[in-house]
């Protein structure tokens, strides 16, 4: 027997003729007919009584039907994964992120989107932005958040968003008392210094050279949380991303804008063709609206 005849066999059952059959089936009243003498020569017994043109099953019929509705159920599931898988990808989403975003950003995003796709599992890990390009370049993530000193070789990639910079400054000193930090303000003040790899780390330390200032680095630390949590012991002043900053000025930490203006840019790395699944798509514009929706830095009065 054949996935045909018992398509054939279990539509005639539902519908009561072989006619309406043929219509659920697209096809014709014959071949219909032909394939339920099929089914019955393969099975080797009757299905239907033909009583004046009709087909009437027989017990045995009835009997084989639970077992075929059994196998199509299974059927329906499978053809609605395919389905889903088509429209929406594979049932979870991997997001790799670097820890500016990663801590803030990005959890708001999944509580949006999973407000939606309370059924999707979502994976997040914190790395440094050479690790998370490592994870979606080999394919183990479909999503990744990166600083834009990440290599883009071999990676489907979209800018997500650039930060203007901020500097934090320990509660009750000095520079709190200005309204913005210009680089002659930093000359000689201890600073805890993002690591020398950072693009907006360089561009800021261009920034210091070309106004003839130099830094007083006691700290280097990858992170911007990290250097708002030394900043708030007192290690020194820094310059950070203030989509990392959530939490901070509650605890005291003093935020002031930066002159000339440096930014934190960031990049969104994408598992090759996962920009085409539909899930993808959508967390991607949970994060721009998470991203967009973001609220400022709160203003922390001159002392």
């Amino acid at each position: 027997m054949n996935f045909r005849q018992l398509e054939t066999f279990r539509a005639v059952m539902h519908s009561g003729s072989a006619s309406r059959a043929a219509e659920l089936l697209q096809i014709t009243q014959p071949s219909v007919s032909r394939s339920i003498a099929e089914l019955e020569e393969t099975v080797g017994f009757a299905l239907f009584n033909r009583v004046r043109s009709r087909l009437v099953p027989t017990p045995e019929a009835k009997l084989l039907l639970r077992e075929v509705d059994r196998s199509f159920v299974g059927l329906e599931r499978l053809r609605a994964e395919v389905a889903r898988i088509r429209d929406f990808g594979s049932g979870s989403i991997r997001i790799a992120s670097l820890a500016a975003l990663g801590n803030t950003i990005v959890p708001r995003a999944i509580r949006a989107f999973q407000a939606k796709h309370s059924d999707i599992a979502l994976t997040l890990q914190v790395h440094p932005t050479t690790r998370v390009r490592e994870l979606v370049g080999s394919g183990e993530f479909d999503i990744g958040l990166a600083a834009d000193e990440v290599d883009l070789s071999g990676v489907e990639h979209r800018t997500f968003g650039s930060f203007r910079a901020v500097c934090a400054i320990p509660p009750g000193h000095p520079l709190s008392a200005r309204r913005t930090i210009t680089p002659e303000d930093l000359d000689g003040v201890p600073f805890v210094a993002l690591a020398p790899e950072d693009r907006a780390r360089q561009r800021f330390d261009a920034v210091l050279e070309a106004a003839g200032v130099r830094s007083k680095i006691v700290v280097e630390t990858p992170g911007s949380s990290t250097v708002c949590a030394l900043v708030l012991e007192g290690v020194g002043v820094g310059l950070v991303n203030p989509a990392s900053a959530d939490g901070f000025p509650e605890r005291g930490l003093v935020f002031r804008p930066f002159e000339p203006a440096v930014y934190f840019k960031s990049i969104l790395l994408f598992r090759p063709d996962a920009q085409q699944a539909r899930l993808v798509r959508e967390f991607v514009a949970a994060l721009l609206q998470a991203r967009d929706t973001r609220q400022p830095l709160a203003e922390t009065p001159p002392q």
